[in-house]
C-alpha cells in the first residue's frame, strides 16, 4: 500500500477519462496529489487548497473514493484507496484531493465484515455508495430495481456533487424573526414540482424552485405568512410498488429521501447549482416577507426494507442507522409503513439530524420544519417507546433550532400517538383532532358542540395542561394526504383505481360527505351546497386559534377526482391548474379576504386561551358561548349541530365578533347580543352566493335586527362597529 502523505499520487487514473469535460466545463486532469485529510466535518469540503471527502463506517476495513468527470460518465478518472492507518479517525474516514475542481462527482466503495443475522452489519464491496452528507447529488444514471438486487451497480449509483460552500444566513442578510413561535402564523403547504407543472402557470423552467419563485405575488395576495414545502431533500422518484411502477407513475410526493443535505435535483435547472437555486427561492420568499417551512422525513429511508436497494447507509453503518430485529438482525422493523425505521435516538444518528437541521437553517436560510410520522423520534434501539428520548430534546435544545419552530406530525404508522404529549417543550403538532371533529361536524354530526367549542378556542385539554399554548395547535382540515377540500365536499369514499393497487392504498375513513351524489355533478343544488360546505371549512379554521394550514389549491376548489393518496401522480391529477384562478375566482377571493379578516382580528391569532372572563377595559368576556338561543350553548344536547359565540375585540379599535355555525338542515333564527354605541355589520354569509358571502370591511351593512337568519348548512360572522 502506498504512503498518503503530501505528494502521495495514490489511486489510478483510467485511461480515456483524463481531460473530461463535465456539462459546464470543468477540465479533469487526473491523478490528483492526496493526502490524510480530515474527519470534520463529514462530506466534500471545499477549500482553495482542493476538497476534502470524509464518510462514517464503523465496521468498514477498507474505503475507496471514486471520483467522476461527469453525471454520466462510465467509468471514474480516479480511484482512491484509503490506508486505515493514515485515512482513518475512529470512524471516519477521510482524504484530501489537493486541487480537485468543485463540480466533480463522487462515490464511496466500502468493505468490512457481514454478519448479518447476528450483527445486522452489511458491506457490499462491489456497490458504490452515495455519500450521506453530499451537499449536491446527480440521479443521471440511478435505476432502482437493478440496485435492490445483489449484482453489481457501479454504473446506475447515485453520486454525489462536489460544490463550492455558500456563506452563511447573516443578520443582515434576512430578516430573523424575534420568536420561534407561530403566532399570527398562516400555513400554506405545497409541493414545489405540482405547483408550477402545469402549462397554465406559464413559468420559464415548470417544477423547479425558480418557477416558485415566479409564483410569489400570488402567495403574497393571498395573504399566507409561511410556505409549508413538501419535501424538497433530494428522494427516489423511482419509489413505488410494481403495479405502480408499472403504470408509468413514479414518486411524487417525495417522502422516499435518500440525500437528507442536498435539495431534490428534480427541482432545479442545473444540478450543480441546486444550493444556490434553492437558497434563491428562500431568498425571494423572505423578501416578500414570507417565511419557508420544510416537510423533513427522518423517520425512514429510500432504501427500504429487506429487499430494497443499497443506497448508503445500509452499506455504511446498517447496524447503527436502522431498527433491527433482535432476534434476527436481517430483518428491519418498520414503524412507518415504508420498509425501514431510521434509528434516530442512536447518538450517531441524532448527531446526523440535528446538524443537517442546523445546516438548512444556517447556510440554506430555513425557518423551521415540519417532522413527518415524528413519533418515530420516541422510539428506542429495539423500537420501544422512550420516557425522555434524546432526539426531539436535541433538536429544541440546538441553539440554532431553538430560534426556529418545530412541527410534529405527533403519531406513526405502528400506532403510537403523541398529539397533545409529543416529547419536548417547544413542539407544535398536526392537531389530526382537530381535522376529525371538523369534519364530522360540517358534514352534519351531531352531538359534537362541545368539542367544537375546544377545537376552536385552541385545543386547551390537549396542551394547556403542560404550559403549552394555542400555537402548539396546528389545525388543519386538509393536507396533501387524502381529500382535497373540494374533494372532501364530493365523495364519500375514496378513488384510487389510477394507483394502480385496485383501490387498496390510502385511508377509508375520510371524515367526508358527497352533498347528495358521488362525485361531478351538474345538479345546481348539490355544487350549491358543496361550495357553501368548503366555504365553511375554511371559516371554522380561520376563526379558530391555534395555527391555521392551508392546502394548495384549496382556494380555487382544486379536485383529485376522490384519490385520497396521490402519492404516485406527477400529472394533471396533482398539478395545481392555474386556470382554477379564474374559473372559481369567487372561491379565491373569499379565501382571500377570509384571511384578511383573521389577519386584523388579534382576538383570532392571540397565544391565550380563552378564559371566558371579562377583556381588560372591555364589558364583555373574551368569549361567550350561545346555542339556538344566547348564554345557553347546548353542550348536553346530543342532537345540537349549532354552535354560536361572541369573541370580545382585545383592542379598543379591534370589532368584537359573533359567529353563527349551523351546520344542521334546517334555517335558524339566531339572537344577536345587544350592544350599547355599535352595530352589527355583516362580514360572512356563507349561504350567500358571491360576493355576497363576504364583505371587506369598508363594505359591511349594518344589521339592525335582533335576529339574524342564518340559513342551512351556514357560517355566519358579524363585526361590532359604530
Amino acid at each position: 500500500m502506498l504512503p498518503q502523505g503530501k505528494g502521495s499520487t495514490q489511486g489510478k487514473s483510467n485511461a480515456g477519462e483524463t481531460n473530461l469535460v463535465s456539462p459546464i466545463h470543468v477540465k479533469i486532469s487526473p491523478p490528483f496529489t492526496v493526502r490524510p485529510g480530515s474527519r470534520f466535518p463529514p462530506g466534500a469540503t471545499v477549500s482553495a487548497e482542493g476538497v476534502n471527502f470524509c464518510i462514517f463506517s464503523r465496521h468498514a476495513k477498507r474505503a475507496e473514493l471514486l471520483l467522476y468527470a461527469a453525471a454520466d460518465s462510465s467509468m471514474p478518472f480516479q480511484v482512491i484507496l484509503l490506508d486505515p492507518e493514515l485515512n482513518r479517525s475512529f470512524f471516519f474516514w477521510h482524504v484530501f484531493v489537493e486541487d480537485l475542481p468543485a463540480e466533480t462527482y463522487y462515490t464511496w466503495r466500502m468493505d468490512g465484515p457481514s454478519d448479518t443475522a447476528a450483527t445486522g452489519r452489511r458491506f457490499y464491496p462491489n456497490k458504490e455508495l452515495l455519500d450521506p452528507w453530499a451537499k449536491a447529488v446527480s440521479d443521471t444514471l440511478w435505476n432502482r430495481k437493478p440496485v435492490c438486487s445483489e449484482q453489481d451497480s457501479e454504473a446506475r449509483s447515485l453520486r454525489g456533487i462536489v460544490v463550492e460552500p455558500l456563506p452563511g444566513i447573516s443578520t443582515g442578510a434576512m430578516p430573523r424573526w424575534k420568536e420561534p413561535d407561530l403566532e399570527g402564523a398562516i400555513i400554506y403547504e405545497l409541493h414545489v414540482g405540482g405547483f408550477t407543472r402545469h402549462p397554465s402557470a406559464a413559468v420559464a423552467y415548470p417544477g423547479t424552485f425558480a418557477a416558485l419563485k415566479e409564483k410569489i405575488p400570488y402567495l403574497q395576495a393571498l395573504g399566507v405568512t409561511h410556505v409549508e414545502l413538501l419535501p424538497v431533500m433530494a428522494f427516489d422518484t423511482q419509489d413505488v410498488q410494481p403495479g405502480v411502477a408499472a403504470r408509468g407513475l413514479r414518486n411524487y410526493w417525495g417522502y422516499s429521501t435518500h440525500s437528507f443535505w442536498a435539495p431534490h435535483p428534480g427541482y432545479c435547472i442545473d444540478p450543480v447549482r441546486v444550493t444556490r437555486e434553492f437558497r434563491d427561492l428562500v431568498d425571494a420568499l423572505h423578501a416578500a416577507n414570507i417565511r419557508v417551512l420544510l416537510d423533513v422525513v427522518f423517520n425512514h429511508t429510500a432504501e427500504d426494507g429487506e429487499t430494497g436497494p443499497v443506497i448508503h447507509f445500509r452499506g455504511l453503518a446498517n447496524d447503527i442507522f436502522y431498527h433491527l430485529d433482535v432476534s434476527d438482525r436481517r430483518r428491519y422493523l418498520d414503524f412507518t409503513g415504508c420498509g425501514n425505521t431510521v434509528n434516530c435516538n442512536h447518538p450517531m444518528v441524532t448527531a446526523f439530524i440535528v446538524h443537517c437541521l442546523e445546516y438548512w437553517v444556517e447556510i440554506l436560510g430555513v425557518d423551521g420544519f415540519r417532522f413527518d410520522l415524528a413519533s418515530v423520534f420516541a422510539r428506542g434501539d429495539n423500537g420501544l417507546p422512550l420516557a425522555n428520548p434524546p432526539l426531539p430534546w436535541a433538536i429544541e435544545s440546538s441553539r440554532i433550532l431553538s430560534q426556529v419552530p418545530l412541527i410534529a406530525e405527533a403519531w406513526d404508522a405502528a400506532g403510537l400517538y403523541h398529539v397533545g404529549a409529543f416529547p419536548g417543550m417547544a413542539w407544535s403538532e398536526w392537531n389530526g383532532q382537530y381535522r376529525d371533529v371538523m369534519r364530522r361536524f360540517v358534514r352534519g354530526d351531531p352531538g359534537l358542540v362541545g368539542e367544537v367549542a375546544t377545537r376552536i378556542s385552541g385545543s386547551a385539554d390537549l396542551y394547556a395542561r403542560d404550559e403549552r399554548k394555542p400555537t402548539n395547535s396546528i389545525n388543519f382540515i386538509t393536507c396533501h394526504d387524502g381529500f382535497t377540500l373540494y374533494d372532501l365536499v364530493s365523495y364519500n369514499s375514496k378513488h384510487n383505481e389510477a394507483n394502480g393497487e385496485d383501490n387498496r392504498d390510502g385511508s377509508n375513513d375520510n371524515l367526508s360527505w358527497n352533498c347528495g351524489v358521488e362525485g361531478e355533478s351538474v345538479d345546481p343544488a348539490v355544487l350549491k351546497l358543496r361550495l357553501q360546505q368548503a366555504k365553511n371549512l375554511l371559516a371554522i379554521l380561520m376563526l379558530s386559534r391555534g395555527v391555521p394550514m392551508l392546502l394548495a389549491g384549496d382556494e380555487v376548489l382544486r379536485t383529485q377526482h376522490g384519490n385520497n393518496n396521490a402519492y404516485c401522480q406527477d400529472n394533471d391529477l396533482s398539478w395545481f391548474d392555474w386556470r382554477l384562478t379564474e374559473h372559481n375566482a369567487d372561491m379565491l377571493r373569499y379565501t382571500r379576504e377570509l384571511i384578511a379578516l383573521r389577519r386584523r382580528h388579534p382576538s383570532l391569532t392571540s397565544n391565550r386561551f380563552f378564559t371566558g372572563s371579562l377583556v381588560p377595559g372591555r364589558d364583555r368576556a373574551d368569549i361567550t358561548w350561545h346555542g339556538r338561543r344566547l348564554h345557553e350553548p347546548l353542550w348536553h344536547d346530543s342532537q345540537a349541530r349549532i354552535l354560536a359565540f361572541t369573541i370580545a375585540g382585545q383592542r379598543e379599535d379591534e370589532e368584537d365578533l359573533h359567529v353563527v355555525l349551523n351546520m344542521s338542515d334546517q334555517p335558524l333564527g339566531a339572537p344577536l347580543p345587544s350592544l350599547r354605541s355599535r352595530c352589527w355589520h355583516l362580514a360572512i354569509d356563507t349561504a350567500q352566493s358571491a360576493p355576497a358571502d363576504i364583505f371587506v370591511r369598508e363594505n359591511q351593512m349594518p344589521v339592525g335586527a335582533e335576529l339574524y337568519p342564518v340559513g342551512p348548512h351556514s357560517v355566519v360572522v358579524l363585526e361590532a362597529r359604530a
